[in-house]
């Protein structure tokens, strides 16, 4: 394994707005890429090294479909092959690079990292909300610096908007509603309902333009994890008593917080988020406002994390200790371990010494 993260999975790579007639280095899972699309529109994902003297090809320049490396020229397609070589006529049968299975899906560049075997696109993760008629949104890539299991972590337990994100989307009543916890092969899943409450600032303007509604309401957050990295989260809010726990939403507001997290490094990652919502669809003011909004709201998060692998950093022996609250994360974590643990040779993996019977 090259980090603490499974390879055969599908990764966002970039927005699809990213990747076009221009070479785009990004790095995922510790593997460097050049990305980029060809003269029809085909996404394009290259080993980001020269089978010469590895100049990163992101270096280099386009012609039509392949990419000339900018140090002596070698020209590779986009299946990684060297098609042309200066001052001879003879091309190295060696000569080629690798190439990275890519599937664009719900607005995103999806890159396998792992096997392309194995690369099966019915394991893109769910998140057509980013791209369904009915919903709504825009969003942002953050570039945080730490493991990404702690973006993971962040985002399956919601108790912190109490205290980090008071000012805007957390209240009192996250941090003592009761939820429940449940987990499949590949998802887990926390739900958490909040009845008959104040609502924060956030959602209390949301149901306020959307509906003209002022008062209490019922709450709901439904975080679902799909591994190894992918959380879709269900949000929003009704005017108290009108059916939203039993299912009618109709007379609330609900949004999508739509989260794809992608390892960079073994300390660096590139998280994709979205906000969409399903009311006033229309108002492209209200998307941006949305947008820039869950932006400063995730701004705070960045900062926790980032101050968090600081401290993980300089004390590597912290031994950790789990609350009711973090159920989520330690599915989620569970989920992840067994897909590293699938990839991993029999006789490199940690065997727990147990004590005798």
């Amino acid at each position: 394994m090259s980090g603490p993260f499974p390879l055969n999975a599908w990764y966002a790579a970039a927005w699809d707005a990213e990747v076009g007639r221009a070479l785009l280095a990004r790095t995922v899972c510790n593997q460097k890429l050049a990305m980029y699309r060809t003269t029809e529109g085909k996404a394009v994902a290259l080993e980001d090294a020269c089978w010469h003297r590895l100049l990163p090809l992101s270096m280099g320049r386009l012609d039509g479909d392949s990419v000339v490396c900018g140090y002596h020229g070698l020209v590779f397609g986009p299946h990684g092959r060297c098609t042309h070589m200066p001052s001879q006529e003879t091309i190295n049968p060696s000569a080629c690079v690798r190439t990275f299975p890519v599937i664009e899906r719900h607005r995103y560049v999806w890159v396998w990292p792992g096997d392309p075997a194995l690369a099966d696109p019915a394991l893109v993760p769910d998140l057509h909300w980013n791209d369904d008629p009915d919903w709504a949104g825009d969003g942002r890539t953050i570039h945080v610096k730490c493991d990404y299991r702690l973006v993971v972590d962040n985002l399956m337990d919601l108790t912190h908007e109490t205290f980090v994100h008071g000012s805007s989307i957390g209240n009192r009543a996250v941090a003592e509603a009761p939820f429940v916890a449940t987990h499949g092969d590949r998802t887990a899943t926390i739900t958490r309902w909040m009845r008959d409450i104040d609502p924060p600032p956030f959602w209390a303007g949301q149901l306020a333009h959307a509906r003209g509604y002022r008062g209490k309401v019922d709450r709901w957050q439904i975080i679902r994890f799909e591994a190894p990295c992918t959380i879709a989260i269900d949000v929003g809010v009704a005017p108290a008593g009108t059916g939203a726990p039993d299912g009618d939403r109709s007379h609330g507001v609900n949004g999508f917080v739509l989260n794809t997290i992608t390892p960079e490094t073994d300390r660096s990652c590139h998280y994709f988020w979205a906000f969409a919502r399903n009311y006033s669809l229309g108002e492209q003011r209200l998307t941006t406002e949305l947008r820039d909004g869950v932006s400063r709201i995730f701004r705070e998060d960045e900062l926790i994390l980032e101050a968090q692998q600081v401290a993980i950093d300089a004390h590597p022996d912290h031994r950790f200790y789990n609350l009711n609250i973090d159920a989520g994360s330690m599915w989620a974590r569970r989920l992840i371990d067994r897909m590293v643990e699938a990839e991993t040779p029999s006789d490199q993996r940690v065997v727990p010494i147990r004590p005798a019977a």
